[in-house]
């Protein structure tokens, strides 16, 4: 009879507080995120220092939370799971020092987890996964196509050269003066625009499967800049179809290239813009008619959650990965270099 699997998982890699409990990696048995959104929306982004502190204040408050929801304790868990990195310093510092706390106080096992790896997991959560996948994570920092032919296994077979796609929204955005966030209003606004303005698409050279959005971040910007020029006024929902129809057809045309020519059996979308309306129907439909299973994640799965780490942080945990009392915030944690882990 196979006994059940706990892990107490912690995320802190922005500006998200998050905790949650998993139950043999798949099943969410509490889960809780205390988002700074309010704090940072004055300044147009995340502020590093208030994020980390922000992190101090919520921490606790929100693993008693969580372990009060599952009515469960620390001692009932069988590992504690954090995100280790990339993230802000100042806040994956606060999480990584919280887990280590716990584990060393009731003596459990550590697993540091790679936030990017998280993010891919997410999907684990509503769907087993099928080997060969491709993952494509797109979120603020990152935009990547990323080959496993493994759990635990993260091949990066295409990245962005420059900005990341969740970054040319976000400037795309304050050029608008839309409110921060800017990628979900980005969105929003597409919903009832025209893509009439032929903005670039970067698809670089041929075989590529990597990324670049920093021409079109560009060419949005120096057409208002041109528009205002003449005195022209040009509608926002038009410029944000055009902007969203020339990043989600790079993305998507690039991952179904991608998918075919490495044969997986199964694509997973991954990060905070895969909450994006537009890229959710667009992939949905280019792979409709494909024997390839895609996968999308809920809502509440693309932000940053705890729930991610877990599922991540449960795999590593199978592998036999455990962190030192050494381990310490990794700013800029490679992908492939954590996955070497599990080798």
């Amino acid at each position: 009879m196979k006994i059940d699997q706990y892990i107490l998982a912690i995320e802190t890699s922005c500006d998200e507080t998050a905790a949650a409990v998993i139950r043999n990696g798949q099943d969410v048995v509490a889960n809780v995120v205390a988002s700074q959104i309010e704090s940072h929306k004055r300044f147009g982004g995340v502020v590093p220092e208030i994020a980390s502190r922000h992190h101090v204040e919520q921490i606790t408050i929100v693993v008693e939370e969580t372990l009060t929801k599952a009515n469960m304790t620390v001692s009932d868990m069988d590992g504690i799971a954090v995100t280790e990195g990339p993230g802000l310093v100042g806040a994956l510092l606060v999480g990584v020092n919280a887990a280590k706390a716990l584990a060393f106080a009731h003596q459990k096992p550590l697993i540091g987890v790679h936030h990017i790896a998280g993010h891919i997991y997410a999907n684990r959560i509503e769907k087993e996964f099928s080997f060969p996948l491709l993952a494509l994570v797109v979120s603020g920092g990152h935009t990547e196509l990323v080959l496993m032919h493994e759990h635990g296994s993260f091949e990066i077979i295409g990245e962005t050269r420059d900005d990341a796609a969740g970054e040319a929204y976000d400037k795309v955005a304050r050029t608008l003066d839309l409110p921060y966030p800017g990628g979900p209003q980005i969105d929003q606004l597409a919903q009832s625009g025209e893509d009439n303005l032929n903005f670039p698409r970067a698809w670089l050279e041929d075989g590529s499967f990597d990324f670049s959005f920093s021409g079109l971040k560009s060419a949005v910007i120096n057409t208002l800049h041109n528009a205002q020029q003449r005195n022209e006024t040009l509608k926002n929902e038009d410029v944000a179809a055009s902007f969203q129809a020339s990043v989600i057809e790079v993305l998507t045309e690039k991952t179904y290239q991608a998918a075919k020519q490495y044969d997986v059996k199964q694509v997973v979308l991954a990060g905070g813009v895969a909450a994006n309306k537009g890229l959710r129907h667009h992939l949905t439909q280019k792979f409709a008619d494909e024997s390839i299973e895609l996968s999308i994640p809920p809502l509440w799965l693309c932000t940053d959650n705890a729930a991610m780490i877990g599922a991540a942080g449960s795999i590593a945990f199978d592998q036999g990965h455990r962190a030192g009392w050494d381990l310490n915030a990794n700013p800029g944690l490679d992908l492939e270099k954590y996955s070497e882990r599990s080798k």
